[in-house]
This record gives C-alpha cells, sequence and structure tokens, in this order.
C-alpha cells in the first residue's frame, strides 16, 4: 500500500513527520481496539461464493475470512499499477482508471471488515483490522494528492508521450 506513497510523503510534502505519524497510529489503534466488539463465537465454514460475499457484507463470517483474501488481492493490484507508473509504462489515466475500479470494492470490504470485526479470538486483530481499512482511505488520500500536485515527481512524464499533459 505506502510503498511509493509514503516515501514521497514525507520527502517531498512534509505535512507529518514519521514520528508524528507513528503516535497518530497508535492512538488510533487504541481507540479503535477499545471500540471493537467482541463476541468470540464460532461460525459456520460451510460458504459458497454467493453465501461469502452476502455472509460478509452482512457480518457473519469470520474476520479473518473477510480481510485477508481481499488484503492480498488489493495490495497486489496497487503495487503492480504504482510500479508500471513509476516506470513509465502505465500512463497517469490509466493509473486513475486503476484506482477508480478498485475503490467501490474497497468501500464493500471496509464495510464487511467493520460488520465481521465482531467475530474474532482477540478485540486487538478487530482494531488492526479496521485500522488498515483506514489506512487504505489514507493512502487514497495521498495518492490523490500525488496525482493533483506531484504527479512529475510521481511518474516517469518523460516516458509518457500520449499522455504528457497530464504530468502538468
Amino acid at each position: 500500500m505506502f510503498i511509493y506513497s509514503l516515501p514521497l510523503f514525507f520527502s517531498e510534502i512534509g505535512l507529518a513527520s514519521p514520528l508524528e505519524l507513528l503516535i497518530i497510529l497508535v492512538a488510533l489503534f487504541v481507540v479503535l481496539t477499545i471500540s471493537s466488539p467482541f463476541t468470540g463465537e464460532k461460525l459456520s465454514s460451510k460458504l459458497t461464493l454467493n453465501n461469502y460475499l452476502f455472509g460478509a457484507w452482512s457480518g457473519n463470517v469470520a474476520l479473518s475470512w473477510v480481510f485477508w483474501p481481499f488484503f492480498l488481492i488489493l495490495n497486489i493490484s496497487l503495487h503492480v499499477a504504482d510500479t508500471l507508473a513509476k516506470m513509465g509504462s502505465l500512463t497517469v489515466s490509466s493509473w486513475d482508471d486503476v484506482h477508480l475500479m478498485l475503490l467501490l470494492p474497497i468501500v464493500w470490504w471496509t464495510i464487511a471488515i467493520w460488520r465481521c470485526s465482531a467475530h474474532t479470538y482477540l478485540r486487538a486483530w478487530a482494531g488492526c483490522a479496521r485500522l488498515v481499512t483506514m489506512a487504505v482511505f489514507f493512502d487514497y488520500g495521498l495518492k490523490l494528492l500525488i496525482r493533483i500536485d506531484y504527479p512529475r515527481v510521481f511518474f516517469g512524464c518523460e516516458e509518457l508521450l500520449l499522455d504528457y499533459g497530464s504530468c502538468f
């Protein structure tokens, strides 16, 4: 998630230092852990794809089954899109399209995480999962800021022939 955007946040943008961001993350983790519900009940594991999607949306799936599959797919997708954009193989408009296509599944995933966070054995896992979903939106905000104010720093604008106007 933060492979390319966080170094730019600290070096080019400079709104916060790494220590300040760490303090905010720890405080937010504590608040989310304390406020997360806890039941610890065992859920059935007989799920098909249709039952899984609806069960996750309604909060009837274990937290680990909702968090990990989408987290891995999301991070791989964002890493590939950012790497291709940094190399100049992906245009700025295509990079925008990838992030826009992932936005609706991220909203679904966030709602599913918040609803399924009661189905874990430790409240800390629920707080961590909720913190990661909030970090995804922070990363999207950073990428929007980079796209609007710092495109020449992030994108390989020298190699973009068709979409060179987006680098200004």
